[in-house]
């Protein structure tokens, strides 16, 4: 029997996970965030009252179907306009997605419905059924500076003093609490940790389905960044401290398994010290796409996943 797996983040962190998934299992499910601001997806949530599709759509993407079929359609759905005019920077797949949600309010009936179209392996589902916005409060020196927005709190510099969802306490999606009670793993990660990953653990219904799922939990960091580079996504971060964080917003919250690219462990101890706090092991193994890259591949991924399913459940 395939495995059921949930995997929760966005953006083009979650798309590495979910293509690498999919050669895993066909029993997935992607619940993604609905923070986004900028772009295609801002213009659009702001016009129409809507979830920010642009997330979704990359999830939908991940997992079409391996034919002539899917692959088309997810290059459809990828493909984005270029003009002078209204139409200029949007996604195919985010107008799509926009026209079926101004049909009918519920945001699940159209991403099945574009799932079908695709023929997706698995399904996508939002972590609320609510548009949401994303505010940091960082410490720039010794002032504290208020951060709001997906991409705004993803760059920010300074140290993170809190990180919270508005709406306060947004409600979860029963079809995503289902899923993740009834899975057998569960991956987070990777992708920008406060605008991605984080935010997964500030929904209480959704964390409390997280923590009382009987599924094994594997968390996926990023690839290094320095934090000297601008608009990196582990914004001058350590491995160690993105599991101090993740463990600090949901300290109940076990995590079997940790992975982590060689090129972000500089102190092996450290981050096994931390890991070992959450309730993990951790797996070290070449991750990245190539050398110096700051993309996790797939194919590697859906490696170490088969080989730590494998061994779970021999062992």
């Amino acid at each position: 029997m395939p495995q059921k797996i949930v995997a929760l983040g966005g953006g083009h962190g979650l798309a590495a996970t979910l293509s690498a998934l999919r050669k895993v299992t066909n029993d997935i499910t992607a619940i993604v965030t609905v923070a986004d601001n900028g772009g295609s997806s801002g213009r659009l949530r702001e016009e129409f009252s809507i979830l920010p599709p642009g997330d979704l759509r990359m999830a939908l993407s991940a997992l079409c179907s391996d034919d002539e079929w899917g692959r088309s359609w997810a290059r459809i759905m990828q493909h984005r306009f270029s003009s002078d005019g209204a139409l200029n920077g949007h996604a195919v797949g985010n107008l799509l997605l926009a026209a079926l949600w101004d049909r009918n309010d519920d945001p699940v009936v159209g991403l099945d419905r574009v799932g079908s179209l695709l023929k997706v392996v698995g399904r996508v589902l939002p972590m609320s059924s609510l548009p949401l916005d994303i505010e940091g409060r960082f410490l720039v020196g010794n002032r504290e500076v208020v951060v709001r927005g997906q991409a705004e709190v993803a760059t920010a510099a300074g140290k993170l003093v809190s990180l919270s969802l508005i709406p306060d306490q947004p409600p979860a999606l029963s079809q995503s609490c289902d899923a993740i009670s009834q899975a057998d793993w569960i991956t987070m990660g990777p992708g920008s940790w406060f605008s991605s990953v984080l935010p997964h653990l500030l929904v209480p219904e959704q964390r409390q389905s997280l923590v009382e799922s009987r599924a094994q939990r594997i968390v996926i960091l990023n690839l290094d960044a320095t934090p000297e580079s601008k608009g990196s996504e582990y914004a001058g971060y350590t491995a160690e401290e993105h599991c101090e964080l993740f463990h600090h917003y949901a300290p109940e919250f076990r995590a079997d398994f940790v992975l982590a690219d060689f090129s972000v462990v500089s102190n092996r101890q450290a981050l096994e010290a931390q890991v070992s706090r959450m309730g993990g092991k951790l797996v070290i193994a070449d991750l990245r796409v190539a050398e110096g890259s700051v993309n996790h591949d797939p194919e590697k991924l859906a490696s170490v996943f088969g080989n730590i399913m494998m061994h779970s459940l021999i062992g």
